[in-house]
């Protein structure tokens, strides 16, 4: 009897420390190759989400639309189905319509200029607009800024644009801006875009360098123009009620281990920024780099008259100026 209350002890006591060091599993995606500045991303912030909660947390990562395409990532995400997802702005309109303005072509003047943003009172505030929505957004991070590439002529002018039918993503900002410089948008999921350049559904697509050149687009486009269009901003966005049940040690623990897998992300842009042209070019890409921007920002004038009406000439002022 006494042994048997004795091994009953020890099963509850063992019990006990299990409970105590168990660990959650979570999962975060991205729909680029682990090998880019997302995947930098996501690895980043595993490793320091276990280091800064001993363990306790384990975060499971998934590479090039594994989980689903950005879009769908996001709806999993906002429907607690899957806890984590690292995402560009891309379908973010869709859930949090106040990041809208973000992707308002020619809005930064360089990433220097989008990070103070971001990283400033409008960016930080633009996160807490995503708390109603049912996601808790943990930082802004980055894509970059984007360019053109296309399987059928050179782009230098915005006329030159004129009739090609482009991948875009499923934002109506872009669409809207696309459509105002003539091309014929084809909103499309990114898992999805390798395939449609190779068989010729599309005739171009527009990314950032850094995604250019982990997507191997080089494969399938001959004409790259570094129009710098947009500035795409990445996001970390978490289920709000799987954020809301952390400790509030635990909540900084996931806080502090975006903002650290952010500087990582932002390091191998701008790596990817000063080798992209050149290894592009030697692996076959044409690169136009002198595209006349004051030409194309002279086109969009009707699009952008349009957009300070939408999100107010104020705010879009306070980005274009901030300092």
């Amino acid at each position: 009897m006494k042994i048997s209350k004795l091994l009953l002890g020890m099963a509850l006591g063992l019990g006990f420390i299990a409970a105590a060091n168990a660990q959650t599993t979570m999962r975060i995606s991205i729909s680029t190759a682990q090998n880019s500045h997302q995947g930098v991303a996501i690895d980043t912030f595993a490793k320091e989400v276990e280091k800064r909660t001993a363990g306790r947390y384990k975060v499971q990562t998934f590479y090039n639309g594994a989980l689903g395409g950005e879009r769908e990532s996001i709806e999993a995400v906002q429907l607690g189905t899957q806890e984590l997802a690292f995402s560009s702005t891309g379908p973010i309109p869709n859930f949090v319509p106040e990041t809208k303005i973000l992707d308002v072509p020619f809005l930064f003047r360089d990433k220097a200029h989008a990070r103070a943003v971001l990283d400033g009172p409008i960016g930080q505030n633009l996160l807490t607009k995503f708390d109603a929505k049912g996601f808790k957004a943990l930082a802004w991070a980055e894509n970059g800024f984007r360019h053109m590439t296309n399987s059928k002529r050179d782009v230098k002018l915005p006329e030159d644009l004129k009739g090609l039918k482009m991948r875009t993503m499923e934002n109506p900002v872009h669409i809207a801006a696309y459509k105002g410089l003539g091309i014929i948008t084809t909103p499309m999921a990114f898992p999805e875009v390798f395939t449609a350049l190779q068989q010729g559904t599309v005739d171009g697509q527009e990314n950032p360098l850094s995604v250019i050149m982990s997507a191997k687009f080089d494969q399938v486009q001959k004409h790259l123009s570094l129009t710098g269009h947009v500035y795409s901003p990445c996001i970390f966005v978490m289920n709000k009620a799987a954020f809301d049940k952390l400790s509030a040690a635990d909540k900084t623990a996931f806080v502090d281990a975006a903002k650290e897998a952010t500087k990582a992300n932002r390091a191998r842009v701008d790596q990817d920024d000063a080798n992209g042209v050149a290894e592009l070019r030697a692996k076959g890409m044409t690169v136009i780099e002198n595209v006349d921007k004051a030409k194309f920002v002279a086109m969009l004038a009707p699009v952008n008259a349009e957009f300070e009406k939408q999100f107010g000439k104020a705010n879009i002022d306070a980005i274009r100026n901030y300092k």
